[in-house]
């Protein structure tokens, strides 16, 4: 009885609305991210790359990463990484190895040929510059920093 009730209260409460901003920040946001992933699946085409491979070879500029630790941060499945990883290592574009620390978890990492795929990707990449051209130098860095604010405080604790 005591669940029905919560149910149907939670049935009765209002939707909280957005305001006018937040709805207009969020559509900017959202046509932001599309231009970003057309010119980077072209970029990515243009390189024979598949859109995953180039998204793989750019978080490997971070280092070699575990598999798993792809496949967390592309919200994907290991066995997916497994294929793309497959791939650009048959390009000459990855290798992996064994973690010094766990030898049962394998590492991947960037060969030069890939650390220079990836960059010549991203150097590729001119959607963002020509929006933010418009923009002083103290107001990009306030969009920065108003950005990774917002990343910052939805990151998982």
């Amino acid at each position: 009885m005591e669940q029905e009730r919560k149910e149907q209260v939670m049935e009765q409460a209002p939707v909280p609305t957005a305001d006018p901003i937040t709805v207009e920040v969020v559509d900017l946001m959202a046509r932001l991210v599309g231009l970003f992933h057309r010119e980077y699946e072209e970029a990515a085409a243009a390189r024979s790359l598949t859109g995953a491979q180039a998204k793989v070879l750019a978080l490997l500029r971070r280092g070699p990463m575990p598999m798993r630790h792809i496949a967390q941060t592309l919200s994907c499945e290991p066995s997916n990484v497994t294929g793309i990883v497959d791939r650009l290592e048959g390009r000459g574009f990855v290798t992996r190895e064994a973690d010094p620390q766990d030898r049962r978890v394998k590492l991947v990492a960037a060969t030069d040929s890939g650390l220079s795929a990836s960059s010549e990707l991203r150097e590729s990449l001119n959607f963002a510059r020509e929006p933010l051209a418009a923009l002083d130098a103290a107001e990009r860095a306030q969009l920065r920093d108003l950005l990774r604010r917002m990343l910052d405080s939805s990151a998982p604790a």
